[in-house]
């Protein structure tokens, strides 16, 4: 297998506020801004919509990132049907006039796109420039040749209409951002820039630093390339340049360059340090022609067959959850607060590492996952030739996954955060070897071409059915990883060494725990799955919307599941308590495949309370999940025992007499208390209180702060069993982003200021307009009202 090396790209690092950050600082040219706001759209497929001279004043004024869909409504005869949250599909137009900033007269013009949901066209004053079929990849298109002074007009057609297309949420219209690209005739080709850590030791790094320049003048020109190093706090550091040479007209040509950097701080888990390459294309007379700020790390990453993964010289068990990208509430147009509210949360539940089921994530994300930290396996298909859903990509597989897998590889190979590529997730190939084995040779190569730091990997589904441990399918993979049966991925190593593997997909029972724990030759594993998610719902049937397999729900409220894992991986103390109120469903063997049912809970297992519906005298049975040496369990002050934490990292458990009041746990170690958690018995609904988790928020896309909403008992506890609507309103420069409870459902629509609590609690997300004070009020029939301010910044 491949051992790698680094991996690099992130971005500078980030003032990080408790929740809501800038819009990231990524890798790409000196020359792109944002092209997000004043767009028209409208539903329908629209003759002449793509002209330059078509009338759109009435059409609906939106900014970008723009999930259409996400708006609803829920309908139980969708054609997304439950795999698509029975949320709504079809083609919509956007189209935005513009007139080109003065700086671009003369030059080179782009737009560039992160995603468009799907099936994309593109024309730019009538003028078709590309079509794209995939939801996922991100796209740059010139359109230098259509311009002219004055406005104008690009459109795009976005085609959802296709159904049912995917086996999850996949939202609907230009639902990523979108930027201007300005560049000189010389420039480097889109993701064209890498950078490299081609040696690394204790005292060195030896970076290799290259760019696919292209000269579209009509003249060769001389030019060199340069890169300006800058260390994670931002001080200049070095300076390469390489010979110069010559650039041929019409061309496409290699430039690198090499250089050193002494005793580098590395990027790591617990120190994300991120090194910034500011690279230039420099002509012979010193004119600076291109340039960009491609942000790095400088780590040592590998997989080792015998024990597993290594960064940075350290034996580190991938503790990950596989994760789908809508943001819950926001549907796949995420503002990167979400997005960090959420990874930030997986982190103090012990998650490392993340797995982008199934499919490329925005760029936004992986710059994300390099500023926290966390360890990345990038995603790259679903399917193959083989569909999943009639209408899925399995309908371009063959013409377009070599470009898309080209192009999601340059975009994200600077990431480190990245540290193995997947091609493909629980491919329905692999029954057919000499088709999947050609694919998997296909992929591998082109990702080994722009990449070769990086191992590949995919996850193999039942292998042992489709034989591919004896076929030679799996052990053309760099990392051979399988979906569940963790027993049948040991054994496959066991029979044969040298095979690397990970877990790509796992359940969340304590038996794949253990074997991935035990076993030093796992790497780690990817549990199913970190958050809720919408969509997939087609198992449960109507009213369900979302996918209730996190360890977390849709609004990110951690499950008694989630700090069941918590004591297993987190590294701090860990003590809380549950109540077991159906029996465990054991999922460890669960397929996946389309159309196989699954079982699935007859309840919400437990419930992180101590209100029971019944509070007459009866046994309830309580669980401790806590990584301390011993646990006390105290019922209303009175102790009922201390018990050691178990060998097999089982839950501690009590039979308790139920007796309202206070139930508290308290964690010990080397007879020290280190963590303690309290429940208490709820009373009727009293108030509304609202938990701001931030009093200040911007006003842009990537800026929103969570407020929980709570109904609350005379004392202050919540009531778990309280479904009151909460009506919210704001006064002055704030706006209501989002309203949701978790619930999978509920069909409220999820701009609404009106919405059920569940389990007592609800969160809304709310951002600023422009400057200023602004409150929040929540209301209730027969409850007390709760308002909080907070300050609005540009």
């Amino acid at each position: 297998m491949a051992a790698l090396a680094m991996a690099p790209l992130a971005m500078a690092p980030l003032a990080m506020a408790p929740l809501a950050m800038a819009a990231p600082l990524a890798a790409r040219p000196l020359g792109a801004r944002s092209f997000d706001s004043d767009w028209r759209f409208t539903r329908g497929d629209v003759a002449g919509a793509e002209a330059a001279g078509f009338a759109d004043a009435a059409w609906t004024s939106v900014d970008l990132p723009h999930d259409w869909a996400i708006a609803g409504p829920f309908d139980e005869h969708a054609a997304a049907t439950g795999s698509g949250a029975f949320l709504p599909s079809g083609v919509a137009w956007y189209r935005k006039h513009f007139t080109l900033p003065a700086d671009a007269a003369g030059k080179r013009v782009f737009v560039e796109f992160d995603g468009v949901m799907e099936r994309s066209g593109v024309w730019i004053n009538g003028h078709h420039v590309g079509y794209r079929p995939s939801g996922y990849a991100s796209f740059r298109y010139e359109v230098t040749p259509h311009l002219h002074a004055g406005e104008n007009v690009l459109a795009v057609r976005a085609d959802t209409a296709s159904q049912p297309a995917s086996r999850w949420y996949a939202g609907g219209g230009i639902y990523r951002h979108v930027r201007l690209v300005v560049t000189g005739d010389v420039h480097a080709d889109t993701w064209g820039t890498q950078v490299r850590v081609s040696a690394l030791d204790a005292a060195i790094a030896d970076l290799s630093i290259g760019s696919a320049v292209v000269n579209q003048s009509a003249a060769p020109v001389m030019a060199r390339l340069e890169a300006v190093i800058r260390t994670p706090d931002g001080r200049e550091l070095t300076a390469f340049t390489s010979d110069t040479t010559t650039l041929p007209a019409g061309r496409t040509t290699a430039l690198a360059v090499t250089g050193r950097l002494a005793n580098p701080r590395r990027w790591d888990i617990g120190d994300p340090a991120l090194y910034s390459a500011l690279v230039r294309v420099r002509a012979a007379d010193g004119n600076v022609l291109y340039e960009e700020r491609v942000p790095f790390g400088v780590r040592d990453a590998r997989f080792v067959p015998a024990t597993g993964f290594w960064l940075n010289g350290r034996n580190v068990k991938l503790k990950g959850v596989a994760i789908h990208a809508d943001g819950g509430p926001f549907g796949m147009a995420v503002p990167l607060a979400v997005y960090e509210r959420r990874l930030r949360g997986l982190q103090r539940l012990g998650v490392n590492a993340i797995r982008t089921a199934h499919h490329p994530f925005s760029p936004e994300f992986l710059d994300l996952c390099d500023r926290l930290g966390l360890i990345v396996m990038d995603e790259a298909f679903d399917m193959w030739t083989v569909a999943k859903n009639p209408q899925d990509y399995h309908l371009f597989f063959t013409d377009w996954s070599s470009i898309d897998a080209r192009d999601f590889v340059r975009r994200d190979r600077n990431h480190p955060s990245v540290v193995i590529w997947s091609i493909g997730n629980e491919i329905h190939d692999t029954p057919y070897p000499l088709v999947a084995q050609s694919i998997i040779e296909r992929l591998k190569a082109v990702f080994h071409a722009e990449d070769p730091t990086r191992p590949v990997t995919m996850a193999l589904f039942r292998p042992n059915t489709t034989h591919d441990y004896e076929n030679g399918t799996a052990d053309l993979l760099d990392v051979v990883g399988q979906n569940y049966r963790e027993t049948e991925l040991a054994k496959a190593h066991a029979d044969k060494p040298s095979r690397a593997i990970i877990g790509t997909e796992n359940s969340k029972n304590r038996g794949s725990w253990i074997v991935v724990r035990d076993d030093p030759a796992y790497a780690g594993m990817f549990l199913w799955t970190g958050a809720d998610y919408l969509g997939e719902a087609d198992r449960i049937g109507w009213p369900a919307i979302s996918n209730p397999s996190g360890l977390v729900d849709r609004v990110d409220g951690v499950k008694p599941i989630g700090w069941e894992r918590a004591s297993w991986w987190s590294q701090a103390p860990v003590v809380k308590i549950a109540r077991r109120v159906t029996p465990v469903i054991d999922v460890s063997e669960m397929p996946t495949m389309v159309g196989i049912a699954v079982p699935q809970p007859k309840g919400p297992g437990a419930l992180a309370d101590w209100s029971p519906t019944d509070r007459g005298r009866h046994d309830e049975t309580v669980e401790v999940y806590a990584n301390a040496d011993t646990v006390e369990l105290l019922l209303n002050g009175r102790s009922l025992g201390r018990k050691p934490r178990h060998a097999d990292d089982s839950a501690i458990t009590w039979t308790v007499p139920f007796v309202a009041g206070e139930l508290r746990a308290v964690g010990y170690r080397a007879g020290r208390k280190v963590a303690e958690d309290v429940l208490r018995t709820a009373g009727p609904a009293r108030a509304i209180r609202l938990v701001p988790e931030a009093t200040r928020v911007g006003s842009g896309f990537d800026d929103v702060v969570a407020v929980e909403v709570q109904v609350v008992d005379a004392r202050g506890v919540v009531v778990p069993d309280a479904t009151t609507p909460i009506a919210l309103s704001i006064q002055g420069p704030g706006a209501l982003a989002a309203f949701d409870n978790g619930s999978i459902t509920d069909h409220t629509p999820f701009t609404a200021s009106v919405r059920q609590v569940a389990g007592g609690r609800a969160v809304a997300f709310v951002r600023g307009k422009g400057t200023g004070r602004f409150t929040l009020t929540a209301h209730a029939d027969g409850l007390a009202d709760a308002t909080i301010a907070a300050i609005a910044r540009p």
